[in-house]
């Protein structure tokens, strides 16, 4: 699996925060948290930086990673035996592997960043901790999550690019 390396450094959603509010694709996520539940929210990210090029995660894959995207964009692709098709392209203000996040399932494409890349990092066990210790933050980041999740099955086009 080419996960890439979480980058140690201080912990700022900002940038995030503003990619959210300032994202017009269909697919955005919209901001389900106040400032203070974002702050809360920043222990349980890590960040992630991608050159252009890097695979985030591979289809088949069995993480359960959530990504929020800060800037930047993502190519999503399908590999079949004939060849490989792109799915969607995932810019800021959006999420990526959102449908292994919530099926249990393997990742159902390959994410790779088409541009750099700075995304956050919701693992399945920080999740878990989260939703124990501040259920509302994560009933709203989940639900915000889930939107997205809907607005991308219910695009024709796009229905397979849920990663």
């Amino acid at each position: 699996m080419n996960v890439p390396t979480p980058v140690v450094s201080k912990v700022d959603l900002q940038g995030l925060i503003d990619a959210i509010a300032q994202a017009s694709a269909d697919d955005s996520m919209t901001n389900p948290l106040t400032q203070a539940q974002w702050d809360i929210l920043s222990s349980y990210l890590l960040p992630v930086v991608m050159p252009a090029g890097q695979v985030l995660f591979t289809q088949g894959a069995t993480d359960r990673t959530l990504y929020l995207v800060e800037s930047g964009s993502l190519s999503v692709h399908y590999q079949d035996e004939k060849e490989r098709l792109r799915l969607a392209i995932v810019g800021a203000g959006s999420v990526v592997g959102e449908g292994a996040f919530f099926s249990h399932r393997s990742r159902s494409a390959t994410v790779q960043a088409s541009a750099p890349c700075k995304l956050w990092s919701l693992t399945a066990i920080r999740f878990t901790e989260l939703s124990i210790r501040q259920p509302a933050i994560a009933l709203g980041l989940v639900m915000a999550a889930g939107a997205v999740l809907a607005k991308r099955l219910g695009n024709r086009r796009r229905r397979v690019a849920a990663t």
